[in-house]
């Protein structure tokens, strides 16, 4: 009987290393672009649109996340017509809750898992808290990947795990959090990136939002370019998703001309970029807001959920 021949390992030591004075200085760039008022609108209509509401503490209720998913169905009352939020992030065990509150909206329901957001579980419960976001109604499970183990060098562990538990998402799609800024150089946030994507990710995210730093246009460069020339290489598209961090519209618009200078417009809906940022939510709707009336709106007006 032949002998049964198994798939070689990954080679994860070919990353590219990244010239972090050069990001930085082309990151900057992407923040001198000029936008005209017609494109800036359509282009918070999409940051809006692209955004996951988020709540992940643990005090969360099940009214509070009712609340939530009002907001993601109603974001504004007094201006009809604008687009709702991408996604609701929540713990799993609000997923039922936030699945019910939705109905029919084509909101999809997202949930952390795998220990988040320090990761440090073993992997059999991490499987298990994956199957039971999904179980639960989850379109989305976003995972933390084990940076401990990053950091001692055992990238096919980390290889391993992300790709059980995309096994373990089934028909839900899977957004691997780097958890950036802990990774400590834009070269192990490029191996990373790249170990997520191999392993099977449908979205690269860069951080939980419960460390600082977060989300920077740097390391989001660096994770597009990953994603750029993954696709090169294997024609499979990955999404994005910059977590915590932006806040503010005018920055958010400074993340899509990146988007789509790097990638270009294929990736320009939320079926390909996302925002974990929902605080960005209330800016986008007031700068929205201003365009419509020709006034802003005090902050008191829009729901801190």
């Amino acid at each position: 009987m032949a002998a049964i021949q198994q798939a070689p390992l990954p080679d994860f030591s070919n990353s590219p290393r990244i010239d972090q004075v050069g990001v930085e200085e082309r990151a900057a760039r992407f923040t001198k672009r000029s936008i005209k008022d017609e494109a800036k609108e359509n282009g918070l209509k999409l940051v809006l649109n692209m955004i996951d509401l988020t709540t992940l503490e643990g005090k969360d209720t099940e009214g509070k996340v009712k609340q939530l998913c009002y907001k993601a169905i109603h974001p504004h009352d007094q201006l009809p017509g604008l687009p709702t939020v991408a996604a609701i992030c929540v713990y799993p065990s609000m997923v039922k809750t936030a699945r019910r509150a939705l109905g029919d909206s084509g909101i999809r329901v997202a949930s952390v898992a795998t220990a988040f957001p320090s990761g440090q579980a073993p992997r059999d419960l991490k499987i298990r808290d994956t199957k039971y976001a999904v179980a639960e109604g989850a379109d989305e499970v976003d995972m933390v990947i084990s940076r401990g183990r990053f950091h001692m060098g055992e990238y096919n562990f980390v290889y391993d795990e992300i790709a059980a538990v995309k096994e373990a998402c089934g028909e839900a799609r899977l957004k691997v959090i780097l958890e950036t800024g802990e990774l400590g150089s834009l070269d192990k946030v490029r191996r990373a990136s790249d170990i997520a994507m191999q392993a099977g990710a449908d979205f690269i995210k860069t951080s939980t939002g419960k460390i600082q730093p977060a989300a920077t246009m740097p390391v989001t460069l660096v994770m597009l370019e990953a994603i750029r020339d993954h696709y090169y290489k294997t024609g499979v598209m990955t999404g994005m998703k910059p977590a915590g961090g932006i806040s503010k519209s005018k920055l958010a618009l400074h993340y899509l001309v990146m988007v789509k200078e790097v990638l270009g417009d294929a990736w320009l809906s939320n079926e390909w970029f996302r925002f974990g940022a929902s605080s960005l939510a209330n800016d986008v709707l007031m700068q929205l807001a201003k365009a419509e009336t020709g006034v802003y709106q005090s902050p008191n007006y829009f729901s801190a959920d």
